[in-house]
């Protein structure tokens, strides 16, 4: 079993998440992305998500064409944690989540996450690690990729 972070990213035209009624993160367009991290997962699998997050060019330019990255498009992050992409599905009918990295450890591979996409000069609002929260977003496009590192 190797090590892999995965994302969901959304463009969004506006997105928010809430913890018990209350909004802790939103943001107008941008992207949202759910983090999943595993086992083994460490600065290696964080510093590849971030550069990729920062440059993945999927915002339209002046001619419609998928051509901006987010900071050249004037938009902003929701960094939102999700355990349940790491779930193997491959048996049976209970997802096991035996792959998914510890609080302790995937915490602070989040955050790291965080802090690079804001050094790169992006604004990234959060969800609350570990909270049950609800997420409520404007798909644009759609546009969704899965990314693994």
């Amino acid at each position: 079993m190797f090590p892999c972070m995965r994302l969901v990213v959304q463009r969004v035209l506006q997105a928010e998440v809430s913890v018990d009624g209350r909004s802790v993160g939103k943001i107008g367009a941008g992207m949202v992305v759910l983090a999943g991290v595993e086992v083994g997962d460490g600065q290696d699998q964080v510093e590849a998500a971030a550069a990729r997050l920062v440059g993945l060019r999927f915002f339209d330019d002046e001619r419609g064409r998928m051509n901006l990255d987010v900071r050249r498009s004037g938009g902003a992050v929701l960094l939102v944690s999700q355990f349940t992409l790491t779930a193997s599905t491959r048996k049976g009918r209970r997802p096991s989540f035996d792959r998914a990295a510890p609080p302790a450890e995937a915490a602070p591979l989040l955050e790291e996450l965080r802090r690079r996409l804001e050094a790169a000069g992006v604004r990234v609002e959060c969800g609350r690690f570990g909270a049950r929260m609800r997420v409520d977003l404007v798909n644009d496009g759609p546009v969704t990729f899965v990314l693994d590192f």
